[in-house]
């Protein structure tokens, strides 16, 4: 099995994280629950929760160096071979994946339309918006470039594709991202946009901004996917797992957090809400750099790249897990994998961006949800926390508490081993289980 540079896992680790819930969901979700508050919450959650995920899966990986499924077994006290359903978390990747490549799509379109005109006015920007996710052929020609570009790079394998493209677009989007940042700092909006983001209004403050903190958090870091497990599987054996760890976790909250400060900034310096919701990136955002002449279309044309940059290095890991599955499980050479799941998720993302067209939409649309809706809700409500509580319940119950405390104690203390064991035993199952129960409508 190739395997992975220290350097190179922690930036395809990062890179899977990295991606559009950083750049794009994150600052939204913070204006709608008032800033500070909220980030507080984000901040604990990642480091309480997310960040003794993220080391449990890293452990797994690099102790079975195997795929998802068969990490189970081989981590299990009797090596009960039932667990190899647990692997059913990389379906989450795939159908992630389908509709990720869709809206990576909308991204690359508006790096195109950023050269010639921005629109002027919100409806303007809206209307834009809404024609695109209803033409087809549009979608089509982008979903098709995006999906040929992340099998082109997995084709190469570990170390020539995956570490490589992100051994590349990590500079680059950091390059992006300190440029936007250094710009924004000269802004007068600047000093408002950083007491937004960093001093807390604890009356903003609900169990929905605890759940939705608890939520962005635990998923921004790829998480209950089998992504970090594989990725881990490739992480030479003396590696420090749980420094890697926390390196990745860092680099994922720091993009998150300078994301937020450039977005609210930039929405600040033109008097636009906080709140401006998911619509943020497409609709309100080329409004403000329209009115900036030519510096905003240069801003434009930088923002949206980062975005895709940030967006390919999160899908390319995506379809690592069920590559891996099939090379492993069924003897499969790596083109053939991958052109068994590059159909699949091409395949699916052609069906998501239907179910938004007039022609198409009433067709694909079951239970009031059109097929674009479900396969997020499928991934986000039901696979990926469902996933997450097997995770922390199978290292709480069914793995050799000795075992992980040997593979602790190599880089750290006994007491951090018990904090940790603690948490992923007892808290973290408890608190994605009233997440779960929450998103699906049940409390």
């Amino acid at each position: 099995m190739n395997k992975f540079s220290r350097i190179g896992f922690i930036l395809a680790a990062a890179g899977s994280a990295v991606g559009l819930g950083n750049v794009w969901k994150f600052p939204y979700i913070t204006g709608e629950y008032g800033g500070g508050a909220f980030v507080i919450m984000y901040l604990l959650a990642i480091i309480f929760i997310g960040l003794g995920v993220f080391i449990a899966e890293s452990l797994m990986g690099q102790h079975a160096e195997a795929n998802v499924s068969t990490s189970f077994v081989k981590m299990s006290k009797s090596g009960n071979p039932k667990w190899k359903y647990a692997g059913f978390m990389i379906l989450s990747g795939l159908i992630i994946l389908s509709f990720y490549s869709v809206v990576l799509g909308w991204i690359l379109n508006y790096v195109i339309s950023s050269f010639s005109t921005l629109p002027t006015e919100t409806s303007q920007a809206g209307a834009t918006f809404t024609n695109l996710t209803k033409d087809i052929g549009t979608q089509l020609f982008y979903h098709t470039l995006i999906a040929g570009t992340v099998v082109f790079i997995v084709l190469k394998g570990i170390k020539d594709g995956i570490e490589k493209i992100n051994l590349i677009l990590m500079p680059l989007l950091a390059m992006i991202l300190f440029g936007l940042l250094i710009y924004s700092i000269s802004l007068d909006s600047f000093s408002k946009a950083m007491s937004f983001m960093f001093i807390p209004d604890w009356s903003k403050i609900n169990s929905s901004a605890l759940l939705a903190a608890l939520g962005q958090a635990f998923f921004t870091l790829s998480l209950a996917t089998g992504v970090i497990l594989t990725y881990s599987a490739s992480l030479p054996k003396n590696a420090n797992f749980i420094k890697t760890s926390i390196s990745v976790a860092f680099i994922d909250t720091l993009v998150a957090l300078v994301s937020g400060i450039i977005i609210f900034t930039f929405l600040f310096e033109a008097g636009a809400p906080s709140s401006a919701g998911p619509g943020l990136v497409f609709i309100s955002l080329p409004v403000i750099f329209s009115g900036w002449g030519i510096l905003g279309q240069i801003i434009a044309i930088s923002f949206f790249i980062a975005l895709v940059f940030a967006g390919i290095t999160s899908a390319v890991s995506m379809i690592e897990p069920s590559l891996m599955f099939f090379i492993e499980r069924f003897k499969m050479t790596r083109k053939k994998a991958t052109i068994i799941t590059g159909t699949t998720f091409y395949l699916f993302g052609i069906i998501a961006l239907l179910s938004m067209s007039d022609s198409w939409g009433a067709t694909l649309t079951f239970f009031g949800k059109n097929a674009f809706d479900w396969m997020d809700f499928i991934t986000s409500s039901i696979l990926m926390p469902l996933a997450a509580i097997v995770t922390c319940v199978f290292i709480g119950f069914y793995v050799d508490k000795k075992l992980l405390e040997n593979k602790f104690t190599q880089h750290t203390s006994l007491l951090v081993f018990n904090i940790w064991y603690t948490l992923v035993k007892y808290i973290v199952p408890v608190a994605v289980t009233i997440l779960f129960i929450n998103k699906l409508g049940l409390i």
